[in-house]
């Protein structure tokens, strides 16, 4: 469910928050490195089992040394991980499924939100000047059919179509957003390239104790994918960053 979606980012924000003890807005980095949990098909349990265990591990050692704050979800990657692993080891394979697929009434992605919300995107792909001389084909194309998925919407929302299914929404918004990286990242200079990964191998430098190679890789993806975003003023189409007001 797209709800399930929002929630792992939201439920994996708030726990580490509360074990921290205080708020700690998370990083572009952080976001990336849930992303990458999510992309790998860990379970929201086993990222807070894993977030619970890092944290108990850091208060115990705490007691009987001066430890530094956590100051990074990252510092729970190795421990996310493990608990991914056992959770996987003590399955029996018999994981429910969900069912709800077009729920036009869910709280949170009503219709009209959601096409505010693919509009919206398009006007900001259009107002890019920088990205549209950058990359003009791709802005262009990807504008027009987020306006063509607002018509849907809007449409289903009307009872002139069938409900939206807002799981294959999401996946085409992921393509979409998927090639309009690929159309920065062929276009943009190789300046600006190279320091968002130098940027990203700064900002990852503490974490990489606790992260394997591939994780490694996987989340420095995520970290430059949203620095070429925002370098560009460009908008994020997925629908967990449609405004919640």
């Amino acid at each position: 469910m797209v709800r399930n979606y929002f929630n792992y980012f939201t439920e994996i924000e708030e726990r580490f928050q509360q074990r921290r003890g205080s708020i700690l807005l998370l990083s572009t980095l952080d976001w990336a490195l849930i992303e990458t949990w999510r992309e790998a098909g860990i379970p929201l349990e086993a990222a807070l089992r894993g977030i619970d265990a890092a944290f108990d591990k850091y208060e115990a050692r705490q007691k009987r040394a001066r430890m530094q704050r956590v100051n990074g979800l990252g510092w729970c990657a190795q421990a996310v991980i493990e608990a991914a692993m056992e959770m996987s080891e003590a399955s029996t394979g018999s994981a429910g499924t969900a069912s709800t697929r077009s729920a036009p009434a869910e709280s949170g992605f009503e219709h009209e939100r959601v096409a505010a919300h693919l509009a919206a995107a398009a006007n900001a792909l259009d107002a890019a000047q920088d990205a549209a001389a950058v990359a003009p084909d791709a802005c262009r194309t990807t504008a027009v059919r987020l306006r063509e998925m607002a018509a849907e919407v809007s449409a289903s929302s009307d009872g002139k179509s069938a409900a939206v299914d807002l799981e294959s929404l999401e996946r085409a918004l992921t393509v979409l957003e998927e090639k309009l990286f690929a159309a920065l990242t062929a276009a943009a200079p190789e300046e600006l390239l190279v320091a968002l990964k130098a940027h990203a191998a700064r900002e990852l430098a503490p974490y990489r104790s606790r992260m394997g190679a591939v994780q490694m890789r996987q989340v420095e993806r995520q970290f430059v994918q949203k620095q070429l975003l925002v370098h560009y003023n460009l908008p994020r189409l997925s629908l967990f960053y449609m405004s919640q007001q």
